[in-house]
């Protein structure tokens, strides 16, 4: 008979795996989730400067400006944007869009709830909340502009109203999410609708709510740059610099301003995901 074949001690194979898989494991993740963006950026920028340079300089300093220019423009180059006009407008949009969302998230949780526990709420306000959705935003900027002004509570509600139906619709969903046997579970010791509500039907709606919180985070940005664009007056926010800089025939300032509004977006988006992921995945599978 051969001698009997060893195995490599626990110890061993343990340090071998972890020599091994680390740096690759690493590696892999650096390929897999920074290198495409990465590459997706600079092709970007790659196809940025190509299409300004087939416009021709004449119509390149009225429509499209370098991306070079762009950024000299911000830091306050001849004859444009000084950094602080852009900032204090990036500042007056994060304030506008933040209070519109947090109106949106107090409101659409409340109507949520009220639907999900009582069905006549349901069947009664729901088609007025997919209304809501359908109404371009564009057609009712002018309206609210005659009704309440050109001020940062007109622009707010432009932003309640762009920004509440997904969270009406999410919400409503993960309340209602809860598994049949759980909810049995709870029949089954006599507890009340509050404690249903508050101990299994809202932890079960969180990745819900949170979903529906990062669309309204993202279209609350877009409320407050569509409402300061289209009032075109009143406190200068980056819609209203945008309106500025375009009459001007300003394009660098004009794509600052444009950047800076898809920052602020990404901005929200990315907090709200991170509460999410922050207050789910310790238990929410599909978070992991």
């Amino acid at each position: 008979m051969g001698a009997p074949v060893t195995s490599p001690t626990p110890a061993d194979g343990q340090d071998a795996i972890v020599n091994v898989t680390g740096p690759r494991s690493s590696g892999q993740a650096f390929r897999n989730r920074v290198l495409p963006p990465v590459l997706v950026f600079i092709g970007f920028i790659c196809v940025w400067y190509v299409s300004a340079a087939l416009l021709g300089e004449s119509t390149r300093k009225t429509a499209l400006a370098y991306p070079h220019e762009v950024i000299s423009e911000f830091f306050g180059g001849a004859g444009g944007a000084q950094p602080g006009q852009l900032l204090s407008a990036t500042w007056l949009t994060f304030v506008v869009a933040l209070a519109g969302l947090l109106i949106a998230m107090v409101l659409g949780t409340i109507f949520a709830v009220l639907m999900s526990q009582a069905p006549w709420v349901e069947t009664s306000f729901y088609p007025y909340a997919v209304l809501l959705q359908t109404v371009p935003i564009l057609a009712l900027v002018p309206l609210i502009g005659l009704l309440f002004g050109f001020g940062m509570g007109a622009r707010i509600l432009v932003c309640v109203i762009i920004s509440l139906f997904p969270i009406i619709t999410n919400t409503l969903f993960g309340l209602k999410s809860a598994e049949k046997a759980q909810h049995e579970l709870f029949t089954l010791h006599r507890a009340g609708r509050m404690t249903r509500l508050i101990k299994l039907q809202f932890p079960a709606a969180l990745p819900a709510m949170f979903t529906g919180f990062q669309i309204s985070a993202g279209l609350s940005v877009i409320g407050a740059i569509v409402g300061g664009f289209f009032f075109g007056r009143g406190p200068r926010d980056l819609g209203n610099r945008i309106l500025l800089y375009s009459n001007r025939l300003r394009p660098a300032e004009m794509i600052a301003a444009v950047i800076l509004s898809a920052l602020l977006g990404v901005l929200f988006f990315q907090f709200f995901g991170w509460a999410k992921n922050r207050l789910t995945r310790s238990w929410y599978e599909a978070g992991r």
